[in-house]
This record gives C-alpha cells, sequence and structure tokens, in this order.
C-alpha cells in the first residue's frame, strides 16, 4: 500500500501514518496486515483508491472505482473522492457504466463504439 511511497524521501514511520489514513478513509484498518489474498474483492477495490491517493495526485483516473462494492460502500467511497476533488483541488476522470454514479460528475461525456456522442 506504501509503496508508491518508497521514492520519496521520508521516514518508515511517515510512509506508515499514511497509508493508515488512508486505510482508515477507507474505512480498512481492521484489515491493515491482511495479505491481499485473503481480501474480498470490494476489500482490494478500496486498498487500490488509497494506494492510488498515497502520493496525493492532481488527477486520479478512475476506471469503475465503485464497481465491486455494495452501494453504501460504493457511497462512502465516493464522498471521500468528492472531498478530495473540493479539499486538495484534485481532480477525478472516472469511467462508469453506472449512470447514477455518472450523475454526480460535474461533466459527463457519453462514448458508443469508440465514439464520442455527447
Amino acid at each position: 500500500m506504501a509503496l508508491p511511497l518508497f521514492p520519496l524521501k521520508m521516514s518508515n514511520e511517515t510512509r506508515r501514518r499514511r497509508a493508515l489514513e488512508l486505510l482508515g478513509q477507507m474505512e480498512m484498518t481492521p484489515r491493515a496486515e491482511h495479505l491481499p489474498a485473503t481480501l474480498s474483492g470490494g476489500e482490494k477495490q478500496r486498498v487500490a483508491i488509497a494506494r492510488a491517493l498515497v502520493n496525493h495526485p492532481k488527477i486520479l483516473f478512475a476506471d469503475e472505482p465503485t464497481g465491486n462494492l455494495d452501494s453504501a460502500t460504493g457511497t462512502a467511497i465516493m464522498d471521500i473522492l468528492k472531498h478530495l476533488h473540493s479539499e486538495h483541488e484534485m481532480s477525478l476522470l472516472m469511467v462508469t457504466h453506472d449512470l447514477e454514479l455518472a450523475k454526480s460528475a460535474d461533466q459527463i461525456v457519453r462514448m458508443q463504439d469508440g465514439e464520442i456522442i455527447s
């Protein structure tokens, strides 16, 4: 989870604290010490989102960010992503087939058969 932080000059304790902070936001703290093989698909997806956020990116590319999550967890993850967007000026470019999720976007680009249709 903290692997993207290793090229940065920071202590192991700082890396661990940042990783645990993001895992906490994803409600994954109780599973922090578990190996990937023991996590469910939804848990793996939440860890992947946390890992993508660990370096405070200016833009986050998300392909079906809530695809393997139940609706309550998906809503919680989207709330976190929206918070990061507004509070940290992080752009979110998301691909989804979920029309309800798409409605929460500031801008929607629809594609069909590889072509932009609106």
